[in-house]
């Protein structure tokens, strides 16, 4: 067990905990497609448990034989940083979450026709930019029985921190990729889209014509513009969660949990 000391907030490697923006780690030369940042001993071992790979970890010195033991124990020759709890958030900017984090190799993400092949059941998520959104989408996709999540690439990276530590780890649990193709491309893959949004000629949620179709792709934006003009009159379905008490919509990460539950299969 290589065990580091930290003293001082300059410590060569690091940077990956500090000083790297969301941005940079995406384009960081430790891994082929980059590096992110796996926050929490929970959040950690469901990546570990899938596949992904280690690169070092920060945690408070409690924690070495406390709730990292056991991710230590896996990687004995990782590279552990420690330091007392100040010092740390001082170096992080934040408060640790239960007192861990492990920088970790990003994946080489599947292409869009891989991830669909064998999937029913996708959400689409267009321009979503908020991190706690994306976190909450993805927890609710993989609880709730979605395929495959496509993004947009004008919308928030799964993989970063708070997206990842919200989605408590689901992110790693659901195959996702960037769709940088039209939506309506996905015709190809033999999918109906179904765009949520208020319009008058929208259907209601529990529409039995929904429950019918085979692949079905679901478009969730954001919810203070919603979706584009062009994406609802470009879809198969315009889709509408029903309301009362004159509530004309929910947030979009609780609108997509409703959606996913009612479309599961």
């Amino acid at each position: 067990m290589n065990i580091i000391e930290v003293t001082s907030l300059n410590e060569p490697g690091l940077d990956v905990y500090s000083s790297l923006t969301e941005a940079q780690l995406r384009q960081s030369k430790e891994a082929e497609g980059g590096v992110f940042i796996a926050e929490s001993p929970k959040v950690i071992r469901v990546a570990l448990d899938a596949g992904y790979q280690p690169l070092s970890l920060l945690c408070e010195r409690r924690h070495i034989d406390g709730d990292a033991s056991d991710i230590i124990s896996r990687f004995p020759s990782l590279t552990v940083y420690t330091g007392d709890r100040q010092l740390l958030s001082q170096l992080t900017g934040y408060t640790l979450t239960r007192g861990v984090l492990c920088a970790m190799n990003r994946p080489l993400l599947p292409t869009v026709e891989e991830i669909c092949k064998d999937a029913h059941r996708v959400v689409v998520i267009d321009a979503v930019c908020d991190t706690t959104n994306i976190g909450a989408i993805f927890r609710s996709a993989a609880a709730l029985g979605i395929d495959a999540v496509l993004l947009t690439p004008d919308s928030c990276d799964p993989f970063n921190r708070r997206s990842v530590r919200v989605s408590m780890g689901s992110v790693f649990l659901v195959p996702w990729t960037w769709l940088d193709t039209p939506i309506t491309s996905l015709a190809k893959q033999g999918f109906k889209t179904a765009a949520m949004a208020l319009s008058d000629d929208s259907i209601p949620l529990n529409h039995p014509v929904l429950k019918t179709i085979d692949r079905l792709a679901v478009i969730m934006g954001t919810e203070g513009d919603g979706l584009p003009g062009e994406v609802i009159s470009s879809s198969d379905y315009v889709v509408r969660i029903p309301m009362s008490h004159a509530v004309d919509s929910l947030n979009v990460a609780a609108a997509a949990a409703v959606t996913f539950w009612e479309l599961r299969r």
